[in-house]
């Protein structure tokens, strides 16, 4: 029989994985599109168009890497040492993102191009095995939905302390050298904790479920079952659908604060608890952050009452009527829009330990109808559509604020200012929307789940007899 007995200890190592990960990412979704625009200094319209072009080959990127970590075969096991061997050159390759070359302006679209493009294949080489494993770790489904709960909890944690530190870093070291160079030095000290925390799950983490024992690698099977797999393409949409969702609202928000909420755009206002007092933007970054985590943490009970499938579904509507509401709130009512913010971050964290828990009753799907088993090519999806959801994202976000006539570090036009604030309201809200209306169409209820993998265990323990 298989073996899904796990320690609070490997929980925790996994977590610690999408921290590492989760780091990197918010940084990209909170503060890549303003460095490119008002640092390193090149047309958002421009960053836009990068971000969508370098994601052609990224997106191919994603299922190659799963069809490789599907091959290799090591004393660590097939997904384990990918986060032993990336985990170095990702972090350097973030800091080359974040440095702003003596170059003109062609020069530096082209470096923004390279750097960019380095940094996603990086990602992908280290996030796909990352996500793989959990779909080897145990066949217990209440167990992956834990693993689940740990990950997001842990990557909302790493995304807290780098909204935390992150902008009052860049502040440190833009007093004693340039603001490219606090970005640059700011980028050091996060990935040397990125690299920490990568090291820890190589070290305390297991693979416990291979392969059928007579599979022989079938790349062109593996690609036919696939396409099958109609459970896996619901995700698919979804899963870009709310990335979508999440890297407009993300991606916007230091605009929003530094052009719209702040009454001087070159310098922006701060609260004040205590005796401490945080950036308008930064407290609402972290605010979603805290938020998110809490939603993490009811993913599980409130599934386990519901099914994950309409737990998902109706966090969705609910994020997307929220949304909405966000157009009519007045630069005045900070509270409300804290609250908004709150309750909208509450409802995107619920449905994230749902999805990659999905993914991992995919691939046991797969197996289940076809006899074959691709845990990395079925969970290539969620880095894939990770990166797809962000990048279209991002490149609306960039385009939109290029259409509305958005020019760096000046006061922005009323028509700009609308558009900003649609891009905090309706666009998010229509994408939170389609995710919700893809999770009509999934079909693989928890019962549903309970039987097969019911059968699989069975059909291991004949195996091993």
């Amino acid at each position: 029989m298989t073996i899904t007995k796990v320690t609070l200890k490997e929980k925790i190592a996994y977590g610690f994985g999408d921290a590492a990960s989760s780091m990197f990412w918010k940084i990209f979704t909170f503060y890549l599109a303003i460095f490119y625009t008002d640092v390193f200094g090149i047309p958002a319209a421009a960053a836009g168009t990068m971000f969508l072009v370098t994601r052609i080959w990224d997106t191919a990127n994603d299922p190659i890497m799963g069809i490789i970590g599907d091959r290799t075969k090591t004393r660590w096991g097939k997904f384990r040492p990918y986060l032993l061997w990336v985990a170095f050159p990702f972090a350097i390759i973030g800091v080359l993102l974040f440095t702003t070359p003596d170059l003109d302006l062609t020069g530096k679209i082209v470096y923004a191009y390279i750097s960019y493009t380095l940094m996603m294949m990086a990602y992908t080489a280290i996030n796909v095995p990352y996500a793989s494993l959990l779909g080897v770790m145990t066949a217990n489904g209440n167990e992956r939905t834990s693993f689940a709960s740990y990950r997001m909890i842990f990557a909302f944690g790493g995304s807290l302390l780098v909204v935390a530190i992150f902008q009052p870093m860049v502040d440190f070291f833009g007093g004693m050298v340039p603001v490219s160079t606090a970005y640059q030095l700011t980028m050091v000290v996060i990935g040397v904790i990125a690299i920490g925390f990568f090291l820890m799950t190589f070290s305390w983490t297991r693979e416990r479920i291979t392969p059928p024992k007579d599979q022989k690698n079938n790349l062109k099977e593996d690609l036919k079952n696939l396409g099958k797999n109609i459970p896996w393409f619901v995700l698919l949409g979804a899963g870009v659908a709310t990335l979508i969702f999440n890297s407009v609202r993300d991606g916007v928000a230091m605009y929003y604060f530094k052009y719209y909420i702040s009454d001087d755009f070159s310098r922006e206002s701060a609260v004040a608890f205590s005796k401490m007092t945080f950036a308008y933007s930064t407290f609402y970054l972290f605010l979603g952050q805290a938020t998110n985590m809490i939603g993490v943490i009811m993913a599980k009970p409130v599934s386990a009452i519901l099914g994950k499938r309409k737990t998902f579904m109706y966090a969705m509507f609910g994020a997307a009527i929220l949304s909405v509401f966000f157009n009519f709130v007045t630069r005045d009512s900070l509270y409300l829009i804290y609250i908004l913010q709150a309750l909208i971050s509450f409802c995107a964290g619920i449905i994230f330990p749902l999805l990659w828990s999905m993914y991992a009753d995919t691939a046991d799907y797969s197996q289940w109808q076809t006899g074959r088993r691709a845990t990395g090519l079925v969970f290539s999806a969620s880095s894939m559509t990770q990166k797809l959801g962000w990048t279209l994202g991002g490149s609306i976000t960039l385009w939109l604020l290029a259409l509305y006539g958005f020019q760096a570090n000046v006061e922005q036009a009323p028509e700009t200012i609308k558009g900003i604030k649609y891009m905090m309201s309706y666009v998010p809200g229509i994408a939170a929307l389609i995710s919700g209306l893809f999770m009509i169409f999934y079909k693989l209820s928890d019962q549903k789940m309970e039987e097969i993998i019911a059968d699989l265990d069975a059909k291991r323990a004949t195996e091993e007899k």
